[in-house]
């Protein structure tokens, strides 16, 4: 019974971890269907061109769909139409004519496909448009209407099926990896910052700003999804560009702190303001964890108010320790990575006043 209990909360754990993936699974699966049975039901000629279609354009999340559908629309339509005039004005009698005249139909458009990502499946149906009468023994014009028209219906499914089977918004997805990102950073920082006073352990220290540039990368990726939603009027949707820029500059701070903190301060530097740098580490962490509940929760931010008294505290200790000339005692080097990890942290503060203005919008927006 406790080996039944342990492997079902590891399947439930499984499960929450990519609850994302399997409703784009279930979403999928009814869009193949619902496209089928549709194609079969408006009897369209080529009810594969419909099913791929749907399957296709059924993205991760609402915004998603909807870029990936007018992408795709507008692909198909400039391909088609381009192809089906190409095999209307070019008759090809003999295999060499069908030759020139399948590279004149596929040419201009791979070429607008290399020039612009959203076209890049016009090539393929300048083919499809190009060699279909010689399938289905239609003409030229008749093979790009009925292509269009299969492409439509199959976009048609797959955006219904995107909003309202199980709808994943892309703005939940940006408010959710940015949440994870804050976190991950909020792991990083005592990290970096200890290697002020104790040689840091690299392996790890790598570890951890990969795991933080993967995560920005991620609402990189997912943002113009959200922006997509917006444009498409979605009731719901939020700016993503002021979080996406913040996460960038904390992204930013990241690195610089790590670059700074690569080597230990000389040990009279580390007896003084060993303490001050563990307390700024320490309320910024925990500022940045009570950040990323807020975000998820559509809280307003945390109090700033420890982490700057742990700021004010370093800094004084540093005026302190330059007024005592302590710094004339060490190299330049140490002096120069001092000055800059007082510089980042200070921009740090700024970046954390942008990410509580950030989440008060978005606090703001979601009480409404």
């Amino acid at each position: 019974m406790g080996r039944i209990t342990l492997d079902w909360k590891q399947i439930r754990l499984w499960a929450i971890q990519y609850r994302a993936e399997l409703r784009l699974c279930l979403r999928v699966s009814v869009s193949a269907m619902l496209a089928l049975l549709v194609a079969q039901l408006l009897n369209l000629p080529f009810v594969l061109w419909t099913v791929l279609t749907a399957v296709i354009l059924t993205q991760i999340s609402v915004g998603g769909s909807v870029k990936a559908t007018l992408d795709y629309l507008a692909s198909t339509i400039g391909g088609a139409v381009y192809a089906g005039a190409v095999g209307a004005l070019i008759p090809h009698t003999n295999e060499l004519v069908l030759l020139a005249a399948l590279a004149i139909a596929v040419a201009p458009p791979a070429l607008v496909a290399a020039t612009n990502p959203r076209f890049r499946t016009a090539p393929f149906t300048a083919v499809m448009v190009f060699l279909a009468p010689g399938i289905t023994h239609a003409g030229p014009i008749a093979s790009a209407f009925e292509r269009v028209i299969e492409v439509g219906v199959g976009a048609i499914v797959g955006l219904v099926v995107s909003l309202l089977v199980l709808p994943a918004r892309a703005h939940e997805i940006v408010i959710a990896v940015a949440s994870r990102m804050l976190t991950l950073i909020a792991e990083a920082l005592p990290q970096l910052l200890a290697g002020c006073t104790n040689a840091a352990e690299e392996a790890a220290i790598r570890r951890a700003q990969d795991n933080v540039g993967s995560a920005l990368a991620r609402v990189q990726a997912i943002a113009p999804e959200a922006q997509h939603e917006q444009i498409a009027g979605i009731p719901g949707g939020l700016d993503s560009g002021p979080l996406l820029r913040t996460l960038l500059r904390l992204r930013h701070d990241l690195v610089m702190i790590g670059r700074a903190a690569v080597v230990p301060l000389p040990e009279s530097l580390c007896a003084r303001l060993g303490e001050r740098v563990a307390s700024v580490a320490n309320t910024a962490a925990n500022y940045l964890r009570a950040a990323s509940a807020a975000l998820t929760s559509g809280r307003l931010p945390p109090s700033l108010n420890a982490f700057e008294a742990a700021l004010d505290a370093y800094s004084s200790e540093v005026a302190a320790v330059r007024s005592q000339g302590l710094t004339r005692e060490i190299s330049n080097e140490a002096l120069e990575r001092l000055f800059a990890l007082g510089f980042t942290l200070e921009l740090m503060h700024r970046h954390f006043i942008d990410l509580a203005r950030c989440l008060t919008e978005f606090a703001g927006r979601s009480n409404r």
